[in-house]
């Protein structure tokens, strides 16, 4: 499908950002997958579209492993063999540092709420680290989606690379709405980014940015009901005008 830039919008301007908005705020993380395969078509045109984010002097520093079938078991079954066994797992260190090295408010009240909201759905009780880890552990099964995503890019970029690959990876979520698909980012492959390598043959030069699972959503599942609350613009918003600061 070849792309004009320059073309007019499809639909009348109403029309147009309420589809936009759509795409973009139905967007939620699926954790809970129906078999169903997406066609390779289907995933070319969803990448096809992504790679017109902004990039910062054009560098494109992405690039992507579509995982489907027996080479998707594999990695998941690699992945899963070490993460059982914490004499293995807990040797293992994240491919760079996501989270921060000390939580703090409101960022760890948020990643909290979140986890006993997640947890609650399923049933899962404080304290039970087994429900725990097995739930944790559907991370690297892709949740049972028919894809998975590995996303990398080069060593010698640096963090400012981060930047336009974040505008890469929501392009290919909000694409993938707009195709009738989910899916569930996953920062949880980081800690596995040599087995990850070693099944899928990454080159060294490559650094491991996350994964993601791409498919239909089982909306029979309890955990696809979780929505996540976002604060107001009035939280996250100053006004500057006139020499003075006022919020929205």
């Amino acid at each position: 499908m070849k792309m004009n830039r320059l073309s007019q919008p499809p639909l009348p301007p109403g029309l147009l950002s309420e589809a936009v908005d759509w795409a973009i705020t139905s967007r939620r993380s699926i954790r809970a997958f129906l078999p169903t395969p997406v066609p390779v078509q289907v995933i070319e045109e969803i990448l096809n579209v992504a790679r017109f984010c902004a990039t910062g002097v054009n560098m494109q520093p992405w690039h992507v492993h579509v995982v489907t079938g027996k080479v998707k078991d594999d990695l998941s079954r690699a992945i899963a063999h070490v993460d059982n066994d914490p004499s293995m797992s807990t040797q293992l260190a994240d491919a760079y540092e996501y989270y921060p090295r000390k939580w703090t408010a409101p960022f760890i009240d948020r990643r909290r709420k979140v986890g006993w909201e997640l947890y609650g759905l399923l049933g899962i009780e404080k304290g039970d680290k087994q429900r725990m880890h097995e739930q944790h552990g559907r991370n690297y099964r892709f949740f049972d989606a028919s894809v998975g995503l590995i996303f990398t890019m080069s060593r010698v970029l640096q963090e400012g690379s981060l930047l336009d690959y974040g505008m890469f990876l929501q392009n290919v979520m909000t694409a993938a709405r707009g195709r009738g698909l989910d899916t569930c980012p996953q920062a949880a492959f980081l800690k596995y980014h040599q087995v990850i390598s070693d099944v899928l043959k990454i080159p060294s030069d490559q650094m491991l940015v996350c994964g993601m699972s791409l498919g239909y959503a089982d909306e029979t599942r309890a955990e696809n009901t979780l929505v996540t609350e976002r604060e107001p613009v009035s939280a996250f918003t100053t006004f500057h005008h006139n020499n003075k600061e006022t919020t929205a």
